[in-house]
């Protein structure tokens, strides 16, 4: 099982480097994208939180 794990890691590991030398400016896309979709969801967190405490 360990094994196996190992070697998932690495090719997902090998397909992200494949992905951004094979599109640099897709794969910033996509990383842009996540961050504002975390950076959103951890600001509704804050409000829910805020909320609670008024």
């Amino acid at each position: 099982m360990r094994r196996t794990r190992t070697v998932v890691v690495w090719l997902v590991v090998i397909f992200l480097i494949y992905a951004v030398v094979t599109s640099p400016d897709r794969s910033a896309d996509i990383v842009e994208a996540l961050w504002d979709v975390i950076t959103t969801a951890f600001e509704r967190i804050v409000d829910l939180v805020a909320g609670l405490f008024d």
